[in-house]
Formats: structure tokens, C-alpha cells, sequence
């Protein structure tokens, strides 16, 4: 993401619309919400954190929403107080109340977290360096930095499929679909924010949907409309979509004519530097060069 807030130059999403379109559906009474794509990041983020031999004594979750990940980390031994934070009153829990703060300008004073966990809400960020710099600062050293977000492959079919139809129409395109974050751009992201130990790794969920139209419903319902500063603020046609939707169908559908959609998990983590924390080898340090370690296998 651009290293920019919202609202200035080069910003990326426009978070206050992404915002008032969660509080918004937060605040709705009728139907149930799809909560199945937090979920599964939230589960695996829990269970990473229960084969981890530390106690965590002051945890941070960010923008929990569903409180997906709440839910489940308060279930562990090794995890002591948790604070939420949320850009919004009315999207924390009642319950357990917390801190009404953006993820890009983070309350907490440095050295103040054993842990900070953050679940599917990275990719939303439009200063996403200077987001990992504020949590590493906000950790004591050796704490531990944990998340999931949405990599560069989610939505690909529906973004694919919306571009062709725009082309058809128009002879043009306007962005749609969030451009999700590389893996590799994340890793290094980690790294430049100062962490140690960084590790990401990736994981793919394919969800079908009966047409294109139930996907964006879904979509919409858990705030993750088209919210890009560029997005065309013209109405679109319906034929546009109708167009999307059978484009989408003809390249993107199994046998019994159901749409396949890629949601591409990211998980990050990383370490608040320690001097207990092992260290990678100086660099000539080794007693065998490579030259000979290669020269003996081939014998």
C-alpha cells in the first residue's frame, strides 16, 4: 500500500467510507452477517499462537471484527489481558469496551505490548510501513507481531471479469477491486519496519457462489466494497454487471455452473528485537566454502 493517509495524495483507500460502510452494517438488524472469511485466518492465527511457548501478559487485537479473534485467543492459557481497538465506537464489543483508535496512528506508548495481533485488516491500510513501524515501536522487546490479511491473488476472478466487461463497454477500465499486497513486498515490509525473525507464508481458500451478484452481496456485507480513491464516482450501468456476471460464469464456473472465488491469505510475523533472540551468521564465518561443499557432493 501507498505510503499515505487517508485523504492526501497517493492515498489508496478511502478509509472513512470503508468505515462508515462497516459501522453501517454493524448497526443493521436484519440477516446474518458472513463471518466465514475471518474465521478461518482467526482460527489459524490462534492456533499458531497456542504451539508458542511464551506468555503473552498485554495482547493488542486490532479491528477485530465479528471479535473473530477475540473469541478465540481468550480461550488460551498463555494469553493475559486483551485490548481491542477499532476506527469506531460502535464496531467494539459492548462487552469488553476498548480504544477507539485507526491502525495507522496507533495510542500506545512504546514498549507497552507483549503481543499484537491483527486479523484481515492490513490490506486496508494506505500507510502500511508506517503501520508495522508504530506496532513494532509499541512492543516490549521480544514481543511478538502476528497477522493475516488478503494477498495479491484474492478476488482475482472477479477483478479479471469486471475489467473485461468495462473494456467491452467502454473502451476503458476503472479500478474495482483493492490491489492486495504481495507476499514478497510484505517480507520485506517486515524487515524495513525492524522486526526480527520475520516469516510469512500463504494460504488459498476457494469459495463458490451460485453467480457473481451473491459473491458482491457477501462483499458488501462485511465492508469490503469497492472503497478505492479512484473508483468511478458515475453511476454503472446494470448492463455492465450483467455483462461482468457472464463473462465471470464463462471463465470462472465448475461443471454444475458454480463461480469459483479466490480469497489468497497472507500470515505475518515477527519479532520486537532482543538480545536473546538468535542471530543469523556473520557473513565469511563459515568453515567450509561453498566452492568445496559443492566440489564433495559432486564426488
Amino acid at each position: 500500500m501507498s505510503a499515505a493517509s487517508n485523504g492526501q495524495i497517493g492515498a489508496v483507500v478511502d478509509r472513512d467510507l470503508t468505515t462508515r460502510r462497516r459501522v453501517r452494517q454493524a448497526s443493521a438488524e436484519s440477516g446474518a452477517r458472513p463471518t466465514f472469511l475471518h474465521d478461518v485466518s482467526a482460527e489459524e492465527l490462534t492456533d499458531r499462537l497456542a504451539v508458542t511457548k511464551r506468555e503473552f501478559g498485554c495482547c493488542l487485537v486490532i479491528d477485530d471484527a465479528y471479535s473473530a479473534l477475540r473469541t478465540r485467543i481468550n480461550r488460551l492459557a498463555n494469553i493475559g489481558d486483551v485490548i481491542s481497538s477499532a476506527p469506531h465506537r460502535a464496531l467494539l464489543e459492548t462487552s469488553t469496551g476498548g480504544v477507539v483508535a485507526d491502525e495507522e496512528v496507533l495510542p500506545f506508548a512504546p514498549e507497552s505490548l507483549d503481543l499484537v495481533l491483527s486479523n484481515l485488516t492490513l490490506h486496508l491500510t494506505n500507510d502500511t510501513p508506517g503501520t508495522l513501524i508504530q506496532i513494532r515501536r509499541a512492543l516490549k522487546p521480544d514481543g511478538l507481531f502476528s497477522a493475516s490479511l488478503f494477498g495479491s491473488e484474492t478476488l482475482t476472478e472477479l477483478r479479471q471479469s469486471l475489467l473485461a466487461a468495462e473494456a467491452e463497454a467502454a473502451g476503458g477500465v476503472s479500478p474495482r477491486v483493492l490491489p492486495f499486497p504481495d507476499i514478497r513486498d510484505l517480507g520485506s515490509l517486515l524487515q524495513r519496519a525492524g522486526f526480527a525473525l520475520p516469516v510469512t507464508d500463504q494460504d488459498r481458500l476457494t469459495v463458490r457462489y451460485d453467480t457473481m451478484f451473491d459473491l458482491m452481496r457477501d462483499l458488501r456485507l462485511m465492508g469490503l466494497a469497492n472503497s478505492l480513491f479512484q473508483r468511478s464516482r458515475h453511476p454503472s450501468k446494470r448492463s455492465l454487471f450483467l455483462r461482468a456476471a457472464e463473462i465471470y460464469a464463462e471463465r470462472y464456473s465448475d461443471r454444475d455452473g458454480r463461480i469459483r472465488a479466490t480469497f489468497d491469505y497472507v500470515y505475518l510475523s515477527g519479532w520486537a528485537p532482543h538480545e536473546s533472540q538468535q542471530l543469523p551468521a556473520r557473513r565469511g564465518s563459515a568453515n567450509v566454502s561453498m566452492k568445496d561443499a559443492l566440489e564433495g557432493r559432486d564426488r
